[in-house]
């Protein structure tokens, strides 16, 4: 499954990538916490507990993946590209065709916290 948020700010993929580090994801997602560096990776918590999460500078922003989620989470947040490329594009992936509703309304909700967070960029 697919989840877009496109977020009316303006900013570059260099200041995503200065400014959206594992350390500071509390600023933009308060159900969010850094605990740990992991060697390239971090331990955090989220409203779904605590991960080994990953973080990676990608074309356009910053990647993280919950590595040990059953649903394979992923976002991205980038910039400079369709299909807003003037906007950050908050992009959320799981590797499920169909969950049920209340997982889906926690996607939403950690989606709303990103979003909210990443206006102040």
């Amino acid at each position: 499954m697919e989840f877009f948020r496109i977020i009316d700010t303006t900013t570059t993929q260099e200041q995503i990538q200065e400014k959206i580090v594992p350390e500071v994801v509390n600023d933009f997602a308060e159900t969010m916490l850094f605990l740990e560096s992991n060697g390239t990776n971090f331990i955090g918590t989220t409203l779904w507990g605590d991960f080994d999460i990953s973080y990676n500078k990608v074309k356009g922003g910053v990647r993280f993946a919950l590595l040990s989620c059953p649903n394979a989470l992923c976002w991205t947040i980038t910039t400079g590209y369709p299909p807003e490329a003037g906007k950050i594009v908050l992009h959320c992936t799981i590797n499920r065709t169909e969950k049920e509703a209340e997982f889906i309304e926690e996607v939403h909700e950690f989606l709303d916290e990103w979003e909210e967070g990443l206006q102040s960029l």
